[in-house]
């Protein structure tokens, strides 16, 4: 998949209707704040039905994460789309992306993977829902 055919794309799952989406920031001018409100905000890219992407445009979808010369604001919108799909494919993407993320993605992919560990785990513990594990 191309930036370009990843934006078509999701375009086109936008067109379909967005998640509701409630959220509140306070701003404290703490360092890494910037990635926290970034990452809240771009919860508004969820199309309905985001946890139903297929595994294999989970995996085109991830492999954009490790190409050079991708926007900053295509990974992140990669980012939270694999942050909320609760498959181990996801998982393992996430995981091998936080190990080395670009520049100004650290918060943003730690935020992610906490996410989609989230999901994965309250799907394996039947509704149980799992600590937080940062403090920013």
């Amino acid at each position: 998949m191309t930036e370009i055919e990843f934006w078509a794309y999701l375009n086109m799952l936008l067109s379909k209707g967005r998640m509701d989406m409630r959220a509140g920031l306070v701003e404290c001018g703490k360092p890494g704040m910037n990635e926290v409100e970034v990452f809240i905000s771009s919860h508004a890219l969820l199309p309905k039905g985001y946890e139903s992407l297929s595994l294999d445009n989970i995996r085109r979808m991830g492999m954009l994460l490790f190409r050079g010369k991708v926007q900053l604001r295509t990974k992140q919108a990669v980012l939270i789309l694999l942050a909320h799909h609760p498959s181990k494919e996801a998982l393992a993407i996430l995981e091998k992306f936080s190990l080395s993320p670009d520049q100004g993605l650290r918060i943003f992919s730690e935020l992610a993977l906490d996410e989609c560990r989230m999901w994965n785990d309250e799907r394996s513990c039947k509704g149980d829902f799992p600590p937080v594990s940062r403090v920013y």
